[in-house]
């Protein structure tokens, strides 16, 4: 039942609080007869009367219907509030009519004060039955709702000043009240935060062991912390609307909640938290400054081994895989050379960071996680990473060879695991995906250590056959570049429409194939001029016919 009542107060009483109260200007009052129209005056009244049945009520409702009269007096009273504003910005006031109502606002206050306070009562009589951690967030709840009605009275009061009553006897005893309860909430916040911070630890430690109960008690802890941070928040502003110092309660509140707000940033507040930084800094450096320096140092130090370490694995690793009758790629090479090297630092790392007092296993945890987050994100990355780690295993191409892949034909001037770059014959560098490589036909032209030049001549349907065959032999045989094995193949191949064609195909080593494809052709043209066997162009015999009528 409590709960429901604090969860009505929690949600309708932000409502009817304003922004932090200050005092009203002077306004002209008059005491002159009531210039209230007798409509409003009647309104006015039924709502106030609904309060006070709805308040006398609740005295004796339970369960849901207790909910539903507390629903009905803040509705009723929001109204009633918001016809007292327009009414008092009205020239000139009616400070006759206005003073009892807003005195009855003023008790109505305090009535609320008083269930409020009850309600505390019986909740702090519940506490040992082994729920206390939800009794003492209720109870924190119920507390801020007492800051939040202890601003409307200060605003209430205000209103009464301005129809001319005297408020300074009421205005002291609510300092009083405020100056107390602020000191009250300022000693809670300090001792939630440091049981905050003891669950945590105590959380922390237990890792993956931690229980529910744990859990829940810091998420309690946490919650009462927000609240109680907010009344004293809200106390803190009243007490800056009554002229009253309060930069030792806003270091407190800044130091729990870390929020910096322009109150917060006054210049006593901020210098007396620059002060304690220093302080603080101060007895740290005195205590713990030649143990964090000497960390450094070895921290250093370690660095510096483990980068020197790791440039010489990459020399060894890099003179063995280099010398080895494996025959490795060149990719391969490259791939444990610069594995190595970042292996031996990556291990120096850790062990540095071991030395500063740094927990290794949550780190490679983070590392883990953090590895899926960006093996989603570079999704494209990966997978040419893994074209490239296929590359590296089956060789289809090293550095140097000569390939036609990806649509480019060119020679492999550079190799990674994501990347090939190539070199075309114009001498232009193109930079490939490997994952582009990998997914289309790749020809190595280079791979193999012969290559077969193929090429077509042909002669006249008039020239002699055997002639021109022991020419074109002779030319190829000449030539110092071609190989004798495999033997050339020199044969007749097709009777075409205007010439009779001879296949050549002599085999040469791969660099070797233009070379010897250019010279052939030369010398063949030459050489049938010589010996005048004629090279036919395509033609085409019209015949017209004349025809008489």
């Amino acid at each position: 039942m409590h709960r429901y009542l604090a969860l009505v107060f929690a949600l309708f009483i932000p409502l009817l609080s304003l922004s932090s109260p200050a005092q009203a200007e002077p306004v002209a009052v008059t005491d002159n007869t009531s210039t209230t129209p007798v409509a409003v005056k009647a309104e006015l009244a039924m709502l106030q009367q609904a309060i006070d049945t709805d308040i006398h009520k609740l005295k004796h409702a339970k369960g849901e219907l207790k909910t539903i009269v507390e629903y009905r007096i803040q509705n009723k009273t929001l109204q009633l509030r918001n016809k007292i504003k327009d009414l008092l910005e009205a020239t000139p006031i009616d400070s006759a009519f206005l003073q009892p109502l807003i005195q009855g606002q003023l008790n109505y206050i305090q009535q609320i004060d008083s269930y409020i306070d009850d309600n505390i009562d019986k909740l702090e009589q519940q506490l040992g039955s082994g729920k206390d951690d939800a009794i003492l967030l209720d109870i924190a709840k119920r507390e801020l709702d007492k800051d939040t009605y202890y601003k409307q009275q200060l605003e209430t009061l205000n209103w009464l000043e301005q129809v001319g009553q005297d408020i300074s006897e009421a205005q002291k005893s609510l300092l009083q009240i405020l100056i107390a309860r602020a000191d009250m909430l300022e000693s809670l916040v300090t001792y939630t935060q440091q049981q905050l911070q003891a669950a945590v630890d105590t959380a922390t430690s237990a890792g993956k062991d931690v229980t529910s109960a744990q859990t829940s008690h810091v998420m309690m802890l946490k919650e009462r912390l927000a609240q109680n941070s907010q009344s004293l928040n809200i106390d803190i502003n009243l007490l800056d609307a009554l002229g009253q110092d309060t930069a030792a309660l806003k270091k407190t509140l800044f130091s729990v909640s870390g929020d910096i707000t322009q109150d917060v940033l006054s210049f006593d507040v901020a210098s007396s938290l620059i002060e304690q930084w220093l302080n603080t800094a101060q007895e740290q450096a005195i205590n713990h400054g030649p143990t964090v320096v000497f960390k450094l140092f070895v921290f250093c130090l370690i660095l510096f081994i483990a980068g020197l370490a790791g440039k010489l694995a990459k020399q060894i690793v890099k003179n063995t895989v280099s010398n080895s009758k494996l025959n490795l790629s060149k990719l391969l090479q490259d791939f444990f050379t610069s594995l190595s090297g970042k292996a031996v630092f990556t291990i120096g790392l850790l062990i540095a960071l071991s030395q500063l007092g740094i927990e290794l296993g949550p780190l490679l945890a983070g590392f883990g996680i953090a590895g899926v987050i960006i093996g989603f994100a570079l999704q494209d990355t990966l997978s040419n990473f893994a074209s490239g780690m296929m590359i590296l295993i089956y060789r289809p191409y090293d550095v140097g060879d000569l390939i036609n892949a990806a649509g480019v034909t060119g020679r492999v001037s550079h190799m990674s695991l994501v990347s090939t770059t190539i070199k075309t014959m114009d001498n232009q560098r193109l930079i490939i995906p490997n994952n582009k490589i990998w997914g289309d036909t790749i020809n190595n032209i280079t791979v193999e250590h012969q290559r077969r030049v193929d090429m077509t001549f042909g002669i006249g349907y008039s020239d002699n056959i055997e002639h021109a065959e022991a020419i074109l032999k002779s030319i190829v045989e000449a030539h110092p570049k071609v190989q004798a094995l495999p033997a050339p193949t020199i044969k007749l191949h097709l009777l075409g429409e205007s010439s009779v064609d001879f296949i050549v195909r002599p085999w040469a080593k791969p660099e070797d194939y233009w070379e010897v494809y250019w010279d052939i052709t030369r010398e063949v043209k030459m050489r049938f001029d010589a010996e005048g066997i004629s090279i036919p162009f395509p033609q085409r015999d019209v015949h017209i016919y004349q025809t008489t009528k």
